[in-house]
């Protein structure tokens, strides 16, 4: 729908190279200038002037003008008044105020040359801040396992069935696929090397060792950590958003013996299953990948497997499982717990809950490795 008295420019060129005369007329408000094609093409005939500030203005013509009007013909004067300029007398407060505002300038800041050590330093302190609290939350769950340990008839026994439900059954289906694709391509790549030197029965020692001792352990773990450590983070941050941890305190309901304590206990003990399972599903990938590519058959490789992988591997990939399983859960825990009651904090906090589980999972991983270094070969 068109307006009345629309908001239009006539440019004209004066006499004897006096410039251009811009002469303004219409209504010069919001609601005139968004209409379809307006704003463009005056936009289009000031971007033509040669020379804006040798051009005459006239805006006596104006039938009224607001804030967005007056600020356009600022942008085009380069934030400063022309030297040929005519105003009707009810412009000129407006312009008066928007000329004011163009002088604010915003006082400079000062980057100190030691900002890096800044910010070093507040790293580390945050840091120091995170692992004090870590400790903390170790400490709380021991006296919580203790009074478990004491009173296990009062023990949170529902809370434990339902988080290795969730941790751990419901992990099966993920862990299970990308532990038989990772078995598929690491005997695939392992074959092609060893046919080269035509050590084609060494597959199942290379595959029962990485997959066994590393690979089976580490990927559960990751997985496990990607999707339950969020879950465990995401749903400690939801009850910090809804208050629902204030709530239990005044109840008298205690976090580490409802919340932490079952889900530690539950990753401690679904983490070895799943550990165990991974193992199975990538040995079969790999089992099917050494059929397809080298005609290997599964009852040589199962008869193989026990003599190239001793038993002592078998127990250090459990020992990781349930290892990694706390770590995921404590550390879940404590950046759940530290979640501020807004949105932005729970992305945030969830987010790096699993990035952390993920980086100390891989560092706990080398741990084991050094420590049992002589072990098992």
């Amino acid at each position: 729908m068109q307006i009345e008295n629309a908001p239009t420019l006539t440019i004209q060129q004066a006499a004897q190279g006096a410039g251009q005369s811009v002469i303004a007329s219409g209504v010069w408000q919001v609601h005139g200038l968004s209409q379809h094609g307006i704003l463009k093409g005056i936009t289009r005939q000031l971007a033509g002037l040669k020379d804006k500030s040798a051009c005459t203005w006239d805006l006596s013509g104006v039938d009224s003008l607001d804030h967005i009007g007056a600020q356009m013909f600022w942008n085009t004067w380069n934030k400063q008044r022309p030297p040929r300029l005519t105003l009707d007398p009810r412009q000129e407060d407006l312009f008066k105020r928007i000329e004011a505002a163009s002088k604010i300038t915003l006082p400079r800041q000062r980057v100190s040359p030691f900002d890096w050590l800044i910010k070093l330093g507040a790293g580390m302190l945050d840091f120091f801040a995170h692992l004090r609290s870590f400790i903390g939350l170790i400490g709380i769950v021991v006296q919580d396992l203790w009074r478990f340990a004491r009173r296990p008839a009062t023990g949170p026994w529902r809370e434990i069935s339902a988080n290795i439900y969730h941790s751990g059954f419901q992990a099966l289906g993920i862990t299970a696929i990308v532990g038989f694709l990772i078995g598929i391509v690491l005997s695939f790549l392992s074959s092609q090397q060893l046919r080269m030197f035509g050590g084609d029965a060494y597959l199942v020692n290379i595959l029962g060792m990485a997959v066994i001792r590393e690979l089976g352990p580490l990927l559960a773990a990751i997985l496990v950590a990607g999707r339950s450590g969020s879950s465990i983070t995401a749903q400690l941050g939801v009850m910090r958003v809804t208050e629902e941890l204030d709530a239990m305190l005044v109840m008298g309901v205690s976090h580490g013996y409802r919340l932490i304590l079952p889900k530690v206990i539950a990753l401690a003990i679904s983490m070895p299953l799943l550990v165990v399972w991974t193992d199975a599903m990538a040995l079969l990938g790999g089992m099917v990948s050494a059929k397809i590519e080298m005609g290997m058959s599964f009852r040589y490789f199962l008869q193989k497997l026990p003599d190239a992988v001793p038993f002592v591997n078998y127990t250090i990939g459990l020992l990781k499982g349930a290892t990694f399983g706390v770590l995921i859960a404590l550390i879940a825990c404590h950046f759940g717990l530290r979640i501020k009651p807004n949105t932005e904090s729970l992305g945030r906090g969830t987010t790096t809950s699993v990035v952390t589980a993920i980086t100390v999972v891989i560092l706990a991983d080398a741990v084991y490795a050094i420590i049992f270094s002589n072990t098992g070969f």
